[in-house]
């Protein structure tokens, strides 16, 4: 077993974090407010910049101008780009658009991804996926979903009739298409289906944006959506009719871990940024790194930051091993971990620096506010600590490795 990345992903990973240090984190207030005035001006100028370096959507196989970095990879490269909050969305990595990519590449027709994919991929657009509904709908139980997709054969053609109501799409308001989830039979395991919506088709109604916690970022706004006998074409099938659930699973297994690695990479800069402050500001005579119980803080969070590291390592390389059915246990591990580490850390950021900390002065609160949906966002840790526990009392997980010899693998 060895740790070291290989010298040529090793290279990569430091020009990432150069470009994120040197080009992204000074520019980071500049493209927020600039964001929030309906300006992309200087994030357009990164992104130039960062395709001119050879480091525009790294994830994607070498066809599409990507560097086929694959799982373990992407660790690597991921983590370094959480470090800013504009450092996914530079190199074209951002949620959830990159899920969205993989998405379409792995189970579009040639006709979507000629006419969705190719213009995500060049960041001509930008794109949404619709599965949560607001209650008594699709929340943490996918069960509930209550948006239906209807066969229709009309004068029109052969198609899907689509009436339902979502919210939490991100970046839905201004998308360029949809994909939306939607009910297609009443079979517990195969009545679900994927579509791909045009966001501007007739039916297709922006209700709002909710509000939230956390300020919106860049394409980050939680649309809510309505759509009322929104019309499909059988070409507009994500996969297969009946595959939704198991499309889904496809797509939030890996989301969770690219989440996971965005999020060590802003943990890891706040902790940074306490060690330098810990190390200059007297308090009762002395630095405070040298009082103890501000060492504990740091003590928890560096082991919780490095073990979410090798945990989302492992669950990587189960998927880069083709294992996923055995990945998803451990993707639901590795989430609520680094989803819980990642607000204690902003917890503690504030708590280090004192008044500044819960001041405007220093992001923590901003960070702290983002942090939070974490421990919802795809699946809350409640759902997670669910799997982990049902598949270790019925002996489906070794928590040494994978599945136990000889284990009954669910499929």
């Amino acid at each position: 077993m060895d740790f070291a990345l290989p010298p040529e992903l090793e290279a990569l990973r430091l020009r990432v974090r150069a470009f994120v240090d040197t080009h992204a984190i000074p520019a980071e207030a500049q493209v927020l407010t600039e964001a929030r005035a309906g300006s992309i001006t200087t994030l357009q100028a990164l992104q130039v910049r960062a395709r001119s370096e050879g480091l525009w959507v790294p994830h994607l196989p070498p066809e599409l101008g990507g560097l086929g970095l694959g799982f373990l990879g992407m660790c690597a490269l991921f983590r370094e780009m959480g470090r800013s909050l504009i450092g996914a969305r530079i190199f074209n990595c951002d949620a959830p658009d990159q899920g969205n990519m993989d998405l379409l590449l792995a189970h579009g027709s040639p006709a979507i991804r000629e006419r969705w994919l190719h213009p995500l991929v060049q960041g001509q657009t930008t794109s949404a996926f619709c599965m949560t509904e607001p209650a008594p709908g699709a929340g943490a139980d996918p069960g509930n979903l209550s948006t239906t997709a209807r066969k229709v054969e009309d004068g029109s053609g052969e198609g899907w009739v689509i009436d339902g109501h979502k919210w939490y799409s991100t970046g839905g308001r201004d998308a360029a298409f949809l994909i939306v989830m939607a009910r297609t039979s009443d079979d517990p395991r195969h009545g679900a289906s994927m579509f791909v919506v045009d966001r501007q088709a007739p039916g297709v109604e922006h209700l709002r944006d909710v509000p939230t916690m956390a300020p919106g970022l860049l394409q980050h706004h939680e649309a809510e959506l309505r759509f009322t006998g929104v019309r499909v074409g059988p070409q507009d099938v994500l996969g297969q009719i009946g595959e939704g659930f198991q499309l889904a699973q496809a797509r939030l297994v890996p989301a969770r871990l690219t989440h996971c690695m965005r999020w060590l990479g802003l943990a890891d800069r706040a902790l940074h940024m306490c060690r330098a402050y810990a190390a200059t500001r007297q308090s009762l005579g002395r630095a405070l790194a040298r009082h103890q119980q501000v060492q504990v803080m740091f003590a928890n969070n560096a082991a919780d930051i490095h073990a979410g590291n090798l945990m989302t390592w492992h669950c990587a390389s189960l998927l880069a091993a083709g294992r996923d059915r055995e990945a998803r246990t451990f993707s639901s591990m590795t989430k609520t971990h680094v989803a819980r580490t990642l607000c204690r850390v902003m917890d503690d950021a504030i708590q280090i620096h004192g008044g500044l900390g819960y001041s405007e002065d220093m992001p923590f609160g901003l960070w702290y506010r983002i942090a939070r949906a974490a421990r919802i966002a795809d699946g809350p840790d409640e759902v997670h600590q669910v799997v982990v526990a049902r598949d270790f009392l019925l002996g489906r997980i070794d928590l040494l490795g994978g599945w136990p010899p000889g284990a009954s693998v669910p499929s």
